[in-house]
């Protein structure tokens, strides 16, 4: 395999496992901190709101620069700004550090995907796209749960450690990856706000997008406080729930690397419909489940579902636009951030207020169930005789 590509999928791995690894630690960084349930949300927010805010302007601008320079001081700045967060001495500064972490984050990952039509040849991108896609779903199924491990030894190991390690994809990168120049000349290209404008021209993209926020605003309510939950219902400590979050990851893993065969089979339209109903069902069945062992099992299901649906949602707004596939994945990649952002704080207030988990998953089932009917109006879902892609 192109050891670029690979490189690539440790790129993603590192990043994903930061993004990630919030979630397992909320408690331990409650206590720690002194603060509320609703203030910890804020510690996920913090990343999500810095990717979501700058992931807008990266993506479009970084089109007319060298993408490998682009993509190294991004991945430079993200590496110190992750390891100072293993030194924050209160909630501000982790927070303040979160934040720059987030923004180094949205320019260094979307030139992971923008390079890959660059390095590899025409009938090989969709297999590198999975192979890098990949690297999310494994920092799900490993490198949180191996940082949960790294935490019984402190909650600052793990941020010391992928800093440390992003450091070392500093000087992979900046040795084996080739010169990436500006697919578009400067003084040539578009401004910002005109590439967004002629995206969005019209309802579909608009409505294409407004669901995928939905979507993932369902997502990572639930997400950000598996954690709080698990420990709360069933007095699990860090390196349990991080035992737990390894089923998790495992389905979603397991789907990167199976999953497009069955949605192939089965068509993509049916398959989304089929499966946001599925794992709707799955989300409120979980806070009445009455052992971690189902909770696994069922985590299992919920993500091996989502690691089909999640591509399944890019691919499709990748059939927006031929030309500008770039600020497609600026902005899809904002709208999850966002998600994150917005359904963390609501997570938090759900989860503190009005009926721990079980609120907090309602309110991700309508989320869900808006972001489908959203999508089935839009027109961007083809019929299931065809992929998105055609």
């Amino acid at each position: 395999m192109n050891k670029n590509i690979i490189l690539l999928f440790f790129i993603m791995f590192f990043i994903g496992t930061d993004t990630f690894i919030v979630s397992p630690l909320l408690p331990m960084l409650r206590d720690t901190f002194g603060i509320s349930v609703e203030q910890s949300g804020w510690i996920v927010s913090a990343y999500a709101l810095g990717y979501a805010v700058f992931a807008l302007i990266a993506g479009p601008l970084s089109d007319g620069w060298n993408r490998k320079k682009v993509l190294l001081f991004g991945l430079l700045g993200f590496g110190v700004f992750t390891l100072l967060c293993g030194f924050a001495a209160d909630f501000w500064a982790m927070f303040a550090f979160r934040f720059l972490a987030g923004i180094s984050a949205a320019f260094a990952s979307p030139q992971v995907w923008a390079t890959i039509p660059q390095l590899v040849q025409p009938h090989k991108i969709l297999k590198a796209m999975g192979v890098v896609t990949a690297g999310l779903a494994v920092s799900q199924m490993l490198g949180v749960p191996i940082g949960s491990y790294l935490a019984t030894s402190g909650w600052q190991t793990p941020f010391i450690m992928i800093g440390c390690g992003t450091f070392l994809l500093v000087i992979l990168a900046a040795v084996l990856l080739p010169s990436l120049p500006a697919v578009l000349q400067q003084h040539k290209a578009p401004s910002i706000g005109n590439r967004y404008r002629s995206l969005l021209h019209g309802s579909t993209p608009k409505v294409a997008f407004l669901a995928y926020f939905l979507f993932q605003l369902g997502n990572f309510a639930a997400f950000s406080f598996i954690g709080t939950w698990l420990s709360d219902k069933f007095s699990l400590n860090i390196a349990s729930i991080g035992t737990v979050i390894l089923f998790l990851g495992l389905g979603n893993t397991f789907s990167s690397l199976f999953g497009s065969s069955l949605v192939n089979k089965v068509g993509p339209r049916h398959s989304l419909i089929y499966g946001v109903i599925f794992i709707g069902l799955l989300y409120l069945l979980l806070p009445y489940l009455p052992s971690v062992t189902y909770v696994e099992i069922t985590y299992f299901l919920i993500f091996l579902i989502l690691g089909m649906i999640f591509p399944l949602m890019m691919s499709l707004l990748q059939t927006l636009s031929a030309t500008a596939r770039g600020t497609i994945s600026s902005l899809a990649n904002s709208s999850m951030y966002l998600g994150t952002t917005v359904g963390s704080f609501t997570a938090g207030i759900l989860y503190a207020h009005t009926g721990g988990f079980i609120s907090v998953s309602l309110f991700t089932v309508l989320c869900f169930s808006m972001s489908l009917i959203l999508l089935l109006r839009s027109g961007v879902l083809p019929s299931s005789s065809r992929s998105p892609a055609s």
